[in-house]
């Protein structure tokens, strides 16, 4: 920290020069500038990159308020084309103080639009870059906001709005103030690390040789309670034109990044100077299978759960690379709890709704390689009432060796029947979907319920399967709204509670009761559909029983973070007899045009027995 004598010279040296606003003036120490929409004359800075739409300037004296950015973005493609305008010349310019966002969801970003040229005075200085985490504050490591209230995934949502709230930046403590108060300015990443695939652009999410939390043996980092990781950010597209590549992998190591801070699409980007250089990849290129095989007898019972996007019998890639899966990694479990099973046309439009034939594809491909015969039990939506891809109706299943297990006294239900327990406890319909007709499940997948017996039929236990519904249309981690809109939370919520109460029912009839729940649940364990989940129910995080750290709790990749969305659950009975539990990281490790889904699949093993 540079002491108030320091601080105080530089404050002089300011006045003394400054016959106009200066960038830090123009800038503030909040979000948006307290000169917006003002004309500003004689703005004067070194120039530290250009881009095709406008060119980035530094003070010539650095402000010594570490709130406050010492650079700005001049917008205008005719300054950007201006050959006469180099990196290292200082100039002048007359413009209008503008806070750009292309949408109001996204933060502002302070600009100066429309300039004119006083003066170019070339070749002045070479600006060196801030190195982050050295030159400035250490990003900070859990809290986006100070309107977040201390908890990112707080509800209600949109309590407010950093563009209405304004608040004075604290870089120290929370992420966004840290990369706003950096915003315009040229840094250095120190030894960087990629914790994200990247997009379709070539960009990819970051954290340098700082202080993080939640960093998981890959590399990446793991969202935990109340910590979504505001440390990383985005190197976005190379100012000079060049393009990065897009077959990084979580865990790739680069060489430093020099590039501009600045704010579009919902984040907080570098954009760099040039294209990323790879240093190292992560090692083993792939993860191990799983190491839990079946016993084949209620003591060694194992389970798996995997969200197979949208599997359609058409796709005959997709089908042999799911079945490969299946047999190299998930070894075969003796049930499977499946998701996004499209009907037998996949996503043409038609008005089918079927999917024998699509889960007879899939088992035949199994049986193909391993020899293993699966059955399969499920139950067909209505036509476009459960979401998804339009078209493929898709619907969550299992596939089971009918050599371990069977459908106990089946008895299917249909579309609409609502499943019920009944008193043993026993199902109504097996297997059967729960409240499918509940407006809670309006244009989303029903759970379904299923009871199994071993084959000698002394040994019966209860499996629900969950597809809730997505989080499509919620807004950035970073973005305007705070806490961030979590879309629907209130209705995954509702879907939480029905799903919770019907396994109560069970649990309340048969304390005892082996029940398993599995599924994609598009949602977090630390927000509140999980925790009303686990209250009602009675359950036990699979994960919790199975001792897996929370860093390596995860089944899924979204921006910065590595997020468990898919979530088993067991009964208390089940987890007072010990489980085993493994994660196959078999599509978060790879590159993104090698995942063969967007999920990873989880493997337990139980002892089912009486």
């Amino acid at each position: 920290m540079k002491s108030a004598s320091v601080c105080g010279l530089c404050a002089s040296l300011l006045a003394a020069t400054a016959s106009a606003l200066t960038i830090q003036e123009i800038n503030g120490n909040r979000y948006l500038s307290p000169y917006n929409g003002q004309e500003v004359t004689n703005v004067t800075g070194i120039v530290t990159a250009k881009s095709s739409a406008g060119v980035y300037i530094r003070s010539v004296r650095r402000s010594c308020d570490r709130r406050v950015s010492d650079a700005l973005y001049l917008y205008g493609s005719q300054l950007a084309g201006n050959a006469s305008i180099a990196v290292g010349d200082k100039i002048t310019v007359d413009g209008k103080v503008t806070e750009y966002r292309s949408t109001d969801a996204y933060l502002y970003l302070t600009e100066l639009s429309f300039p004119v040229v006083r003066a170019i005075t070339k070749n002045v200085t070479q600006i060196k870059p801030l190195v982050i985490g050295k030159d400035t504050y250490k990003p900070p490591t859990e809290q986006f906001s100070s309107l977040d209230g201390g908890d990112v995934f707080a509800v209600p949502n949109n309590k407010t709005q950093i563009s209405v709230a304004n608040p004075v930046l604290d870089p120290e403590h929370y992420g966004m103030d840290f990369w706003e108060s950096l915003s315009g300015e040229l840094v250095t990443v120190r030894a960087p690390v990629a914790i994200s695939k990247p997009s379709k652009y070539g960009e990819t999410w970051v954290v340098g040789d700082w202080p993080t939390t939640g960093k998981n043996g890959r590399g990446g980092l793991t969202l935990s309670d109340k910590d979504a990781n505001p440390e990383s950010v985005i190197i976005g597209r190379p100012l000079d034109g060049t393009s990065n590549l897009k077959s990084y992998k979580i865990g790739d190591k680069f060489q430093d990044i020099t590039g501009i801070v600045t704010y579009q699409f919902g984040f907080y980007y570098i954009l760099p100077t040039t294209k990323l250089a790879l240093t190292g990849s992560a090692e083993p290129t792939l993860p191990p299978p799983t190491s839990l095989t079946s016993d084949g007898t209620c003591s060694g019972i194992t389970v798996g759960d995997y969200n197979i996007e949208n599997f359609a019998p058409s796709n005959t890639k997709h089908v042999s690379n799911v079945a490969g899966h299946i047999y190299n990694y998930l070894k075969t479990p003796d049930i499977l709890f499946v998701q996004e099973v499209q009907d037998n046309t996949g996503p043409t439009d038609n008005g089918v709704v079927d999917a024998n034939v699509t889960l007879s594809t899939l088992t035949a491909a199994i049986k193909n390689i391993s020899g293993v015969e699966y059955a399969f039990a499920s139950v067909d939506p209505l036509d476009k009432q459960d979401g998804g891809q339009p078209g493929g109706n898709i619907r969550v299943a299992y596939l089971y060796r009918s050599d371990v297990l069977r459908l106990r006294k089946p008895n299917p239900g249909g579309s609409l029947d609502a499943n019920a327990v009944l008193d043993g406890p026993t199902l109504k319909y097996n297997p059967g979907r729960i409240d499918p007709t509940n407006p809670a499940w309006t244009s989303s997948r029903k759970p379904l319920v299923a009871e199994w017996e071993t084959l000698d039929g002394k040994n019966n236990f209860f499996t629900v399967n969950v597809h809730w519904e997505s989080k499509g249309g919620s807004t950035s981690l970073q973005g305007d709204v705070r806490p961030p809109v979590n879309l629907p939370v209130e209705k995954r919520t509702q879907q939480a509670n029905i799903t919770a109460t019907f396994i109560a029912d069970i649990l309340e009839k048969d304390p005892n009761a082996s029940v398993i729940m599995a599924g994609d649940c598009n949602e977090f364990s630390v927000v509140l559909p999980i925790i009303t989940f686990e209250q009602v129910s009675g359950m036990v995080d699979l994960d919790v029983a199975a001792g897996i750290p929370v860093t390596e709790r995860y089944t899924y990749t979204f921006a910065n973070d590595m997020e468990e969305i898919d979530h088993t659950f067991i009964s208390p009975a089940i987890a007072r007899k010990g489980v085993k539990a493994e994660h196959i990281h078999i599509n978060t490790w790879v590159s993104f045009d090698d995942a063969v889904s967007d999920h990873d699949p989880t493997v337990a093993k139980l002892n089912l027995c009486k």
